[in-house]
């Protein structure tokens, strides 16, 4: 019947398994919200099973709704076995001489402050990648094919370029995976506390990155050419962050020389730390959000794909990429841009691996270069924005003239409140 999913009359146990997988994650999550409320059951870790579940089921969810073959349901369980494998042998031997130091309470806050950074984008990064395996790019089929190799509700990218999904699918769930079994760590002290240590986590994040960077190459176009540009795109960025990194290291390297340090150096100010930590936070949240928004847009354009070659254009390509191509390339480079700045930041953020006496001045000034990074990302974000959410370009000028406007109306506060604090100052200094 007309509103059935198609999944229900193609492959009934499959549609059932995600079904029931997906509703216990459902009802876990409102459950565990209800837990948090009690402090009782905090205290007893009814809050820790329920996630656990929650989990657990989102991960049969995902493996049951987001391929139509069992091996490849096998294999995306198979993923997050394979990640919590690799941490505990990363964990073995990357900790092996590390002794902890009892009462170190400016150790353990550390490694809060970086457990929620780390959880932060794993959530989201669970969020996007879960619901792009379970309605991948390009949709679905609405009826058989003609030679009865793929069926209704088949993804239509599979049926055309049937490596580039397969691309698209393995990078997506690595990152799916990789995102659950880091929330599945971070919630035990007793795991996140050598994983952390030993940069386990964020070797797994990083490759989490690397592997939403290529989902978003091959999902977001049919074209390899276009693949490749995002890419280099990527490359190009990373390796002008990693030229700034070689310039501060050589810059440091000739000051250490010309003054050497006479005497050990005194521990950082807390205030000034606790600013920094802030700064890292709101990056990272800017960074992680941008990304989300992003990657969500590059695999649904707007506008929407065509769902059939039946009109004479390619089934799974973008409508506004053939009915209006100019507004789309500035739409697609314009999101690309704001998705790989975002990807950067975030990879900017995760390693802690310099000495401590050299962490002042690297963090000061990456954090200026990272500042300058989000602030592209945002102008790209909003440039996608004024192409993508219409087709007309007298309104993309009125988007425009409305952010030219409101940046308008911050400048002119400022000053204002610039003027009226010196007048304030001056009476003030007269009295």
């Amino acid at each position: 019947m007309a509103g059935d999913p198609i999944l229900l009359t193609t492959n009934l146990a499959r549609y059932r398994a995600f079904y029931y997988c997906n509703s216990v994650a459902f009802v876990a999550s409102l459950v565990a919200i209800v837990l948090v409320q009690k402090e009782k059951l905090v205290k007893h870790h009814a809050l820790e099973a329920a996630m656990i579940l929650v989990l657990f089921g989102l991960i049969g969810a995902y493996a049951a709704g987001s391929c139509r073959d069992v091996n490849k349901s096998i294999y995306a369980m198979a993923l997050a076995g394979a990640v919590l494998i690799y941490v505990v042998i990363h964990i073995v031997f990357f900790t092996l001489d590390h002794k902890d130091k009892k009462d170190d309470a400016r150790e353990d806050l550390l490694l809060e402050k970086r457990r929620k950074r780390l959880l932060l984008f794993a959530i989201l990064a669970a969020t996007i990648t879960y619901q792009a395996g379970l309605t991948p790019p390009g949709g679905f089929l609405l009826q058989d094919d003609k030679l009865g190799r793929h069926h209704a509700g088949d993804p239509v990218l599979l049926d055309n370029y049937p490596r580039r999904y397969n691309a698209f699918f393995y990078c997506n769930s690595i990152s799916f995976m990789l995102s659950i079994a880091l929330i599945i760590l971070l919630v035990n002290p007793n795991l996140y506390r050598p994983a952390i240590r030993s940069n386990a986590l964020s070797v797994c994040t990083a490759v989490g990155l690397l592997c939403l960077m290529g989902a978003y190459a091959t999902g977001s176009t049919q074209h390899l050419k276009t693949s490749i540009y995002i890419i280099v795109l990527a490359v190009v960025v990373l390796l002008v962050a990693a030229g700034l990194l070689l310039v501060f290291l050589l810059k440091r390297h000739g000051n250490s020389k010309k003054n050497p340090p006479s005497a050990p150096i005194k521990q950082k100010d807390q205030k000034g730390e606790r600013k920094k930590h802030a700064r890292r936070k709101y990056l990272m949240l800017l960074g992680i959000l941008v990304a989300s928004v992003a990657y969500q847009a590059g695999l649904k354009p707007p506008g929407g794909t065509w769902q059939s070659g039946d009109s004479g254009y390619e089934a799974g390509n973008p409508v506004m990429h053939d009915n209006r191509r100019p507004r789309y390339l500035v739409f697609f480079y314009s999101n690309s841009i704001s998705f790989v700045a975002s990807i950067v930041v975030i990879i900017m953020l995760l390693p802690q691996w310099l000495r401590k006496e050299q962490q002042g001045e690297w963090e000061k000034w990456s954090l200026r270069v990272m500042n300058w990074t989000i602030r592209l990302d945002l102008f790209a974000l909003l440039g996608a924005y004024a192409a993508g959410s219409n087709r007309g370009w007298k309104t993309s000028m009125y988007v425009v003239a409305l952010i030219i406007a409101v940046l308008g109306y911050f400048v002119i506060h400022m000053k204002i409140s610039t003027c009226l604090e010196r007048r304030r100052k001056k009476r003030d200094a007269e009295a």
